[in-house]
């Protein structure tokens, strides 16, 4: 199993924000921002393009975008955020389940796109 999948079932311990039967969300343990939460589905998908593969994983991929706005609600994101996915290593990808970070709790200074 996977780091993800171990928190997803309980093995290893998480400070949850958000769950529902397919998708949980938990505080990044190094946060960069004052808010960050990372939304994973429950069903192990390597990354983005696994779960654009089928229509499991885009099944899985809408009930992550369904789930943003409770996680906002729930960590107090609503001035502003940004949801960041890195796909595979070379973009900086680190655990193998495919996840999305929330970012927020202060202005954005820098504007990357």
């Amino acid at each position: 199993m996977c780091l993800f999948c171990d928190i997803v079932a309980g093995k290893i311990p998480s400070t949850k924000v958000f769950e529902n039967d397919k998708v949980l969300a938990f505080k990044d343990i190094n946060p960069q921002m004052p808010i960050h939460v990372l939304i994973v589905p429950k069903k192990h998908f390597d990354d983005i393009l696994d779960m654009a593969a089928s229509d499991e994983g885009k099944e899985a991929l809408g009930d992550v975008l369904e789930a943003i706005p409770e996680v906002v609600k729930a960590t107090g994101a609503d001035e502003g955020f940004r949801v960041i996915n890195n796909c595979k290593e070379y973009a900086g990808q680190t655990v193998m389940h495919v996840h999305f970070h929330i970012l927020g709790g202060k202005k954005f200074t820098e504007h990357i796109v």
